[in-house]
């Protein structure tokens, strides 16, 4: 008896529809699975084996050939496991076969019987909803997340056996209603009124937020650099529900076990400075996202930035210019997404002291020039703003903290962050200010006389690139719309400007 099972595999981080089909016929006792499944996919007829009998059914013990199309995808993982169980049921007639139509089914079986979460089941649901599918039956720990998907049924298990009831109709299915959405922005471990001082470097971050602008911080060490950037999520805007749902599509896709929620958040990433060009791009024999897609829509904090390997900060380039990844491989190539917002932070020499009225630099000049020429000028070109964090005063330290709180410069942030969003309401994946092509930059960032000439003159002093004056124009439309302006004055390019003003070579 020949019974069909619809499912899914992740293919980069996209569900492609899969039809396990599942034969039991007369011969020796027997288990093949076919289909180019990886070991993980093979290794699913002990666990589908144990899981039935353990959950009170009779195995087959004849020929099981499971194929798994089309062939020409690769299967990898443990979501197979529950198609095949319930394929394998339906032809020993527990059930009728036709019970399963209009179904899809992902899940992985523990040799008890549970249903363990699995990866990727966002990508599933988007797969169920396009494929036309009436339902989606998945382990109960990734009911949140699928629920996010408002236009199929998730039906959500935490046993084999309830699924079986499920479909007979003996129990009743256990719908997951999508999670509220979270607005209260209390479990930041930095806030910015934990920052004493640096008023200058704090509306500096204000524009970078509002607008998801890059920015590099350099300054001596202890300055409060990291604390900054620690600082920068709890200032953050409400992201959109379709930023949500990309995101949350390339966590799925890597995280299993107890981190199965929706991410109620933007990503703040903060690899360490040994990760390797694959850890931070993507990569591997199967491409997995890596750091900055991970960081997609939020945060990329690249600490000590000189100290990462030259050639890991050159691949940044593409990202940071085309908001995606593509990792070509022999058998493959895939694109990830990665539009995010970096952050770096950096000494202005190897021991940190250069320029410093406070301490005495031990560096000499080759040092210095070693030390900055591991960040080109091509990647500083990305880079929209550039920041000077100065020593802090002692008397400032001993002040009483600061009356602008995160909340305060939140509210400003959100309020510039949805004149944005009307903006670019019919435009495709622009968001916010920062990710505006050439032709958006040219409709939206008129400037009037007054401010072209002050331009022009900056330009040609700080001999600017092409690409340097669209990132003022852009920061100069941020500070318009912080300031509730519609037109860009002077006051708000010159602003602009002094961000483009301290390169760091």
């Amino acid at each position: 008896m020949l019974a069909k099972v619809d499912s899914a595999a992740l293919v980069g981080i996209e569900g492609v529809p899969v039809s396990v089909e599942v034969d039991v016929g007369n011969g020796l006792p027997s288990f093949t699975t076919v289909g180019l499944p990886d070991s993980s996919v093979r290794e699913s007829k002990d666990r589908v084996k144990a899981a039935i009998k353990n959950s009170g059914y009779q195995f087959p013990t004849r020929k099981i050939t499971v194929n798994l199309a089309p062939a020409s995808i690769k299967k990898e993982g443990p979501s197979f496991d529950l198609p095949i169980a319930l394929g394998i049921l339906a032809t020993t007639e527990l059930f009728d076969v036709a019970l399963l139509s209009g179904l899809m089914v992902a899940g992985e079986l523990s040799l008890d019987g549970s249903l363990m979460p699995v990866n990727g089941v966002l990508s599933i649901a988007l797969a169920a909803a396009e494929r036309g599918c009436r339902g989606l039956i998945i382990p109960f720990d990734n009911g949140p997340e699928a629920a996010l998907i408002k236009n199929v049924d998730v039906i959500a298990a935490r046993r084999l056996y309830e699924v079986v009831e499920i479909l007979t109709g003996l129990r009743g299915p256990s719908r997951i209603v999508p999670e509220a959405e979270q607005a209260v922005h209390t479990n930041y471990p930095v806030l910015i009124e934990h920052i004493k001082g640096q008023s200058s470097v704090k509306r500096a971050m204000e524009i970078a937020a509002a607008g998801m602008h890059n920015i590099v911080m350099q300054g001596p060490p202890g300055t409060g650099k990291t604390m900054l950037a620690r600082a920068l999520p709890s200032i953050l805007p409400d992201w959109s529900f379709e930023e949500r749902i990309e995101t949350t599509r390339i966590h799925s896709t890597i995280h299993t076990g107890t981190n199965t929620s929706p991410m109620s958040h933007r990503p703040f990433r903060a690899p360490h400075h040994t990760v390797s060009d694959a850890g931070l791009i993507g990569g591997g024999s199967n491409p997995r996202p890596g750091e900055v897609s991970l960081a997609h829509n939020g945060v990329l904090f690249l600490d000590e930035l000189p100290e990462f390997k030259k050639r890991a900060l050159e691949v940044l380039r593409q990202p940071l210019e085309d908001g995606c990844v593509t990792i070509a491989r022999a058998h493959s190539s895939l694109t990830y997404p990665a539009r995010f917002m970096l952050v770096a932070a950096m000494n202005p020499c190897p021991c940190g002291y250069y320029g410093d009225h406070s301490n005495i630099c031990n560096c000499n000049e080759m040092h210095i020039q070693r030390y900055r020429t591991k960040i080109s000028g091509p990647l500083l070109d990305r880079i929209d703003m550039h920041i000077e964090v100065a020593r802090i005063d002692f008397d400032k330290l001993c002040k009483t903290p600061d009356t602008e709180t995160s909340a305060m410069i939140r509210e400003r942030v959100d309020r510039a962050h949805k004149i944005q969003s009307a903006r670019f309401r019919t435009e495709t994946k622009t968001y916010c200010n920062a990710q505006m092509r050439a032709g958006a930059v040219e409709k939206h960032c008129e400037i009037d006389h007054n401010s072209k000439r002050l331009l022009s003159r900056s330009v040609k002093q700080l001999n600017l690139s092409a690409r340097a004056y669209h990132k003022i124009l852009k920061i100069a439309r941020t500070i318009a719309d912080l300031g509730g302006a519609d037109m860009i004055g002077s006051v708000h390019v010159a602003e602009a400007i002094q961000y483009r003003r301290h390169e760091v070579v």
